[in-house]
């Protein structure tokens, strides 16, 4: 029996909604012994928002906001609890067929990836850092402050990249752009700390 990755993101997601919290990916690694699980758990997007509607109304800026909202993921015992419960129904339900395995449960971290539309939607006014499918303006890197999402477009403005990333994209380093989301082949938060 091969391991069956929908089936166990059914049963990750269902132990994650019951403590209010959302898978962000799934990952299977390794053969043999040394086969590894990995969930990544954030809390859900409703979460986020509250919390940038909370510091909104507290005079904070929006970019404040959003930055608290980033910050206010899943804590170290949101992943204890959510890796006790997913473990034993993935044993019980043999789920992970092939012996044993390492389970391993953790937030995204500070550079999350973004990966469906509601990650663009969830992280309006971050920077990120993303690489194209096809080339915008002869470039397939970018980095810059998502600056909106709808209608299945994002907006870019390039001019907060790192130092690094404006050498690469050259003169479109200074202004806005408009991508794609299916163009978009990867995308990750960039930390501002």
């Amino acid at each position: 029996m091969a391991f069956d990755v929908e089936r166990v993101r059914q049963i990750a997601d269902r132990v994650a909604a019951s403590s209010g919290l959302e898978v962000v990916e799934i990952e299977f690694l390794g053969r043999g012994k040394a086969r590894m699980l990995r969930v990544f758990l954030d809390k859900p997007a409703a979460h986020a928002d509250s919390t940038v509607a909370d510091s909104a109304e507290e005079g904070s800026t929006a970019g404040d906001a959003v930055h608290s909202a980033v910050q206010a993921g899943v804590t170290h015992e949101d992943c204890a609890n959510f890796s006790r419960e997913f473990g034993t129904i993935l044993d019980v339900e043999d789920a992970v067929p092939g012996g044993s395995y390492t389970l391993e449960v953790s937030s995204p971290g500070l550079d999350r990836k973004l990966t469906k539309a509601a990650d663009f939607s969830r992280f309006v006014g971050c920077r990120v850092k993303l690489m194209t499918r096809q080339p915008v303006n002869n470039n397939r890197y970018f980095e810059g402050r998502l600056e909106s999402f709808h209608d299945g477009r994002l907006t870019l403005d390039l001019s907060v990249a790192s130092k690094k990333s404006r050498k690469k994209m050259g003169a479109a380093a200074d202004q806005r752009i408009e991508i794609e989301f299916a163009n978009v082949e990867k995308a990750n938060l960039v930390p501002e700390i």
